[in-house]
C-alpha cells in the first residue's frame, strides 16, 4: 500500500482568522493529493508579552523531525506578527541545519526558500472603488505595511492602479506606511488630529488592526467615523467585526495562496505528478460594517459574535451540539476545579481524560510528556527529552483509550501513530504542554483534513487548564515527597512508610506475608568522631544502597532513624529467598568497600522477620523481631572484634 505524503506547517497562533484561512485552502488541495499534514505551532502570538510563556511555546519546534517530513510550508504572515523577528531568526538556523526537505514560504521571504505571495490587488482596486462611487469621497489616503514589504506594495498597487484608470494623479503625500498593527493607524491618526496632516474623506487601511487603531484613536478626539471620515480594513478578522465602531472589511485571498503553496511543493516533491486546479469559491469579499457607512453585514457579524459571544445556556438536545462546542460550555464545565482539585498524578489524568469531550470533534488525542515530568529537575526549556510517553490516548468513543500509563517510544518519531494508514487524509496538530518556560511535553490532535472544525480558543484554553493542572500535580507531589521522603537518602521515612504500609496493606491477600528487614549501621560514631560527619553521612548512604539493592517489587525502603533502615514487603517469600537477600547485602557492602578505598570499613547489621498477615501481630510487632535479630547480629560482630 502507498505511504501517504506527510505535510508540515510551521505556523503561529492557528486559531487566528488568517490562519484558518491559509489552512482551509491547504488543507482541501492537500485532501485533493491525499496528503495528510503535521501542524507545528504556539497557541499563542508571537509578540505575546509573557516571555516566559511564549519560550514555553515556542519550543514547540524543536520538536520537529524533518527527516519524517515529505515537505514544509512556513506561515510567514503568523511568525513575524507585529513585526516580530526573533521567531523568524531562530527558525532559520533550524531550517538550515536539520531541514532537508523541500520548503515553500506564504507571504514572506525565508532565507532563500521560494516565496508565495497573495494577491490582493484586484480587491484593493473594488476597495477603492467602493469608497470614490458608493460613498463619494475624492480625498483618499491609503495606509499600507512597512515600505518595500511585498504585501504593502501589493496591496498599494490595486489603489494606484485604480486612480490612474480613472485617470486621477497618484498622489505620495497621500500614500502613508505602518506596520499592519494597531500602531500604524494610531499613529496616522494622530498626525491627523494635530493638524499636521488635512481631514481626508476616507482612508484605506491594508489591514483590519491598523484600521481599528485609527477609527479608535480618532473617535477618541471626538472625530466621528464614518460621519467625517471614512475608513476601510482588510483581513475581515474578528477584532473588525466586534470593535465598537465596527470595521466594513474584505476577505483576503489567503486559502488561494495557501492552495499554490501546496502546489509549488508538490512540484518539488513528486515532480511528475499532475497539478490538481484549486476550486475557487465564489465570494463577495467585502464585509461591511459602521467604518464606512454602509448597511451591516448581518450574516458575517452574526457569525463571528457567535464565535466570540459567551454561551451561559446550552441546547443540550440539539443534534449538532458536538461540533459546536464553545468557550462558554468549556468555562461552564468547571474543567479547571476538576483538575486543581487532584490528590495524585493518576487522578489528574484521569481527569484530563475525561474532559476530552470538549474538544469535539476530532479522531484521537494524545497527551505525551516526559517519563520524568513530575520530577522539578526534569522540566527543560528548550527541546525535548530523548523519549516521551503517551499518558493519554483517547477517541471520541465511550472508555476508548487509556490515561495513566502507555507507551514509551523515541521522541524522534513524534508520534508512533503518525505513520499509520487511515482510509482519509489527516492532520496532526502538534501544540506544547508546559507551565511558563517548563517544557512538559506536547499534545497532539488528530482529524480528518475535510472537516470544517479547527482548533480555535477552545482548544487553547483547554491546554491552558492542563498546562496549570500538571504544575499544580508536579508541586502537590513534591510536597508529598518532602514530607514523607527522606532528604538525604531519598528512601521513604517514617510518615511515607505509614502511608504505604496502609496501602500495602489493603491491597495485600489473606495467604500473604509480612517481610522486614532491620539494617542498623555499625561504627557510624566512630566515623563521625575520626574522619568527619561528611564521611558519616557517606556511609549512612552506602548503607542505604545496599538495603535498596535487596528492596524488591513493591516493597519499600526506609530510613527509620539517623542510621537505621527497613526494608518492608507484603507477599509470597520463602525461606531461601530471605537468606538470598541477606548474602546480596552482604555482597553489595563488599562492593562498595572496594570501590570506595575509604580508611575504614562501611558495615551494618541485619536481621529479618517473615510472619504471615493472618497471624493477626501488628506490623510493629514483625519489625521488632526483626530488630532483635539485627541486635544480635550487632552484638555478635562486636565479640568477634574484642
Amino acid at each position: 500500500m502507498k505511504k501517504r505524503k506527510l505535510i508540515g506547517l510551521i505556523s503561529a497562533f492557528p486559531e487566528s482568522v488568517y490562519a484558518r484561512r491559509l489552512m482551509d485552502g491547504m488543507f482541501k488541495q492537500c485532501s485533493a493529493y491525499d496528503y495528510d499534514v503535521a501542524v507545528f505551532a504556539p497557541m499563542t502570538q508571537v509578540c505575546c508579552s509573557q516571555q516566559e510563556y511564549l519560550n514555553g511555546e515556542l519550543n514547540i519546534y524543536n520538536l520537529i523531525n524533518f527527516e519524517l517530513l515529505d515537505g514544509v510550508i512556513i506561515d510567514g504572515a503568523s511568525i513575524v506578527e507585529d513585526n516580530v523577528q526573533h521567531v523568524k531568526d531562530t527558525l532559520i538556523p533550524l531550517l538550515k541545519e536539520k531541514c532537508t526537505k523541500p520548503v515553500v514560504c506564504i507571504g514572506l521571504e525565508f532565507a532563500d526558500y521560494p516565496v508565495v505571495y497573495t494577491s490582493d490587488h484586484e480587491i484593493f482596486r473594488s476597495i477603492t472603488s467602493h469608497v470614490m462611487d458608493v460613498h463619494g469621497c475624492k480625498n483618499v489616503y491609503f495606509l499600507t505595511g512597512q515600505k518595500g514589504h511585498p504585501t504593502s506594495q501589493d496591496r498599494l498597487s490595486g489603489f494606484t492602479e485604480e486612480l490612474s484608470a480613472r485617470g486621477i494623479a497618484v498622489d505620495d503625500e497621500k500614500i502613508f506606511y505602518g506596520d499592519f498593527w494597531y500602531s500604524g493607524g494610531a499613529a496616522l491618526a494622530d498626525r491627523i488630529i494635530s493638524g499636521e496632516l488635512d481631514r481626508p474623506d476616507a482612508v484605506i487601511c491594508a489591514s483590519d488592526h491598523m484600521a481599528i487603531g485609527l477609527v479608535n484613536r480618532l473617535a477618541e478626539d471626538g472625530i466621528r467615523v464614518p460621519e467625517d471620515i471614512v475608513v476601510t480594513g482588510f483581513d475581515a478578522t474578528q477584532e473588525a467585526a466586534v470593535n465598537h465602531i465596527t470595521i466594513t472589511s474584505f476577505v483576503p485571498n489567503c486559502s488561494k495562496t495557501a492552495a499554490e503553496a501546496v502546489d509549488l511543493l508538490r512540484g518539488m516533491i513528486e515532480p511528475d505528478a499532475d497539478i490538481i486546479p484549486y476550486k475557487v469559491e465564489a465570494t463577495n469579499h467585502l464585509r461591511s460594517g459602521m467604518s464606512c457607512g454602509c448597511n451591516y453585514d448581518h450574516l458575517h457579524l452574526l457569525n463571528l459574535f457567535r464565535e466570540s459571544l459567551y454561551y451561559v445556556n446550552r441546547d443540550y438536545t440539539s443534534s449538532d451540539m458536538d461540533d459546536n462546542i464553545d468557550i462558554g460550555l468549556l468555562m461552564e464545565s468547571y474543567m479547571y476545579e476538576y483538575l486543581s482539585g487532584t490528590d495524585s498524578p493518576l487522578e489528574c489524568m484521569h481527569q484530563i481524560y475525561n474532559f476530552t469531550y470538549l474538544l469535539r470533534p476530532y479522531g484521537d488525542f494524545w497527551l505525551c510528556l516526559d517519563e520524568k515530568w513530575l520530577a522539578s529537575e526534569a522540566a527543560g526549556s528548550i527541546g525535548y527529552p530523548m523519549h516521551m510517553k503517551s499518558f493519554i490516548h483517547c477517541t471520541p468513543k465511550p472508555n476508548s483509550g487509556h490515561f495513566g500509563d502507555g507507551e514509551v517510544f523515541d521522541t524522534a518519531l513524534m508520534l508512533p501513530q503518525l505513520k499509520e494508514y487511515r482510509k482519509a487524509p489527516s492532520v496532526f496538530y502538534f501544540t506544547p504542554v508546559h507551565f511558563h518556560a517548563k517544557t512538559f511535553g506536547y499534545a497532539v490532535i488528530r482529524c480528518e483534513l475535510s472537516q470544517e472544525h479547527k482548533i480555535n480558543a477552545v482548544y487553547r484554553n483547554w491546554l491552558r487548564n492542563v498546562n496549570n493542572a500538571l504544575e499544580m500535580t508536579r508541586a502537590h507531589n513534591r510536597l508529598v515527597s518532602l514530607s514523607t521522603r527522606d532528604g538525604m537518602t531519598g528512601v521513604y521515612n517514617r510518615r511515607g512508610m505509614e502511608l504505604k504500609l496502609e496501602e500495602m496493606l489493603k491491597n495485600a491477600h489473606a495467604d500473604d506475608c509480612v517481610l522486614s528487614f532491620v539494617i542498623d549501621m555499625d561504627r557510624l560514631k566512630f566515623i563521625n568522631d575520626t574522619y568527619g560527619h561528611e564521611e558519616g553521612d557517606f556511609g549512612i548512604n552506602a548503607v542505604c544502597e545496599a538495603a535498596r539493592r535487596i528492596t524488591y517489587g513493591s516493597e519499600i525502603c526506609v530510613r527509620a532513624g539517623g542510621d537505621e533502615f527497613y526494608v518492608l514487603g507484603i507477599g509470597k517469600y520463602t525461606d531461601a529467598d530471605i537468606d538470598r537477600r541477606l548474602e546480596i547485602f552482604a555482597e553489595a557492602l563488599k562492593d562498595m568497600n572496594r570501590s570506595s578505598d575509604k580508611p575504614y570499613e562501611i558495615s551494618a547489621s541485619i536481621g529479618s522477620a517473615c510472619v504471615p498477615i493472618n497471624s493477626g501481630m501488628h506490623v510493629t510487632g514483625i519489625i521488632r523481631i526483626a530488630d532483635a535479630k539485627m541486635y544480635e547480629n550487632k552484638v555478635r560482630k562486636k565479640q568477634q572484634r574484642i
